[in-house]
């Protein structure tokens, strides 16, 4: 619905419910619309604006005579037509500036960028590790476990470090992992970690009777290791306690168990890595019964000008908007800058 199917006077009125609501998260009535805003209308006059409000969709009356709440159509003609959003000022911008260290590798500054906008917002934090379609492989260590456990320390973009735990075919000490890495970072270091392990599984098709121990034990570790990594596994979640509150556990644990399986959030975020700037699921919007309840705010972070992640919030729909948007926004062009420095 645009702004204008309904009139300037029920957008003001509206405007001003919604942000009412947000402040006090009560039932607004129109007594109070007046005493707060609005000294020069009669409680009849808002009354029957309202009335219309509600026919329209955009406002539910949970009791009677107990006021109204915006629904989600209300809460998001509201964000789309009558909100005003403003760059974060110079403190908030320098907050974030400082918590995200450029020197840190690329997993501690997703980690650090989830706690930021959760920080900030009082909201969980989300960000996804840079995925991209190509992983250039720097470099590669092997590090002996017990039993046939090998520890694999593989480093992308002179940052982004990856640990992986492999089980090897025979045990090896020390010296011979150190050889297979030797021999690794000299012939691999530089290429697509995808086309590394094609070559490796290549040499899995000769006789391995004609290879050498170094080769046995390059290609036993390095097709095991050289498997590009899920991007399931690869996000982050901060401040899980900010959703938290009275009255609201049955919710809570809706939003805890999409957590713990993962793929709600995962389906979510994809339709994010689609579009371009900030998007927005507003309570059902997002598709999911555990969301209902929530607002999903999100921005896409590029490298080279491919989008490798998202990072955004989740939290109650009376949130501040006006104040959740610009942190998304900036924390994302952060990001951006600080990975871009990677390559």
């Amino acid at each position: 619905m645009t702004a204008n199917s309904i009139s300037e006077r029920a957008q003001l009125l509206l405007k001003h419910l919604v942000e009412l609501y947000i402040r006090d998260g009560q039932p607004v009535g129109s007594k109070t619309l007046v005493c707060e805003a609005f000294p020069s209308l009669s409680t009849a006059t808002v009354r029957k604006v309202l009335c219309d409000l509600e026919e329209k969709g955009f406002l539910a009356s949970p009791h009677t005579s107990a006021g109204r709440i915006p629904t989600t159509a209300g809460i998001r003609f509201f964000v789309d037509s009558l909100l005003s959003v403003h760059p974060l000022d110079a403190k908030e911008a320098r907050k974030v500036e400082e918590q995200l260290d450029p020197s840190q590798p690329t997993n501690h500054l997703i980690v650090n960028a989830s706690n930021v906008l959760s920080e900030l917002t009082h909201m969980v934090g989300i960000v996804t590790m840079p995925h991209r379609e190509h992983q250039i492989l720097r470099h590669v260590e092997f590090l002996p476990l017990a039993d046939y456990r090998v520890l694999v320390v593989l480093v992308f973009n002179d940052r982004e470090v990856q640990n992986r735990i492999i089980v090897t075919q025979q045990k090896y000490t020390a010296s011979e992992l150190t050889q297979a890495s030797n021999f690794l970072n000299q012939h691999f270091a530089g290429k697509d970690l995808y086309a590394a392990r094609q070559e490796l599984l290549q040499s899995l098709s000769q006789d391995r009777t004609q290879m050498d121990s170094l080769m046995k034990a390059v290609v036993d570790v390095a097709s095991q290791a050289f498997i590009p990594k899920k991007q399931q596994e690869e996000y982050y979640l901060a401040g899980h306690q900010n959703l938290v509150t009275p009255g609201g556990i049955t919710q809570l644990e809706r939003v805890f168990d999409a957590f713990k399986q993962k793929q709600h959030i995962l389906q979510l975020l994809d339709h994010c890595l689609q579009t371009e700037g900030v998007q927005m699921f507003i309570g059902e919007e997002s598709g999911y019964d555990a969301f209902r309840e929530c607002s999903v705010i999100t921005s896409c972070y590029k490298i080279d000008g491919e989008t490798v992640g998202v990072l955004g919030v989740i939290g109650p729909t009376r949130m501040r908007y006006d104040k959740v948007i610009p942190i998304v926004e900036l924390t994302a062009k952060i990001l951006e800058t600080l990975l871009k420095h990677d390559n």
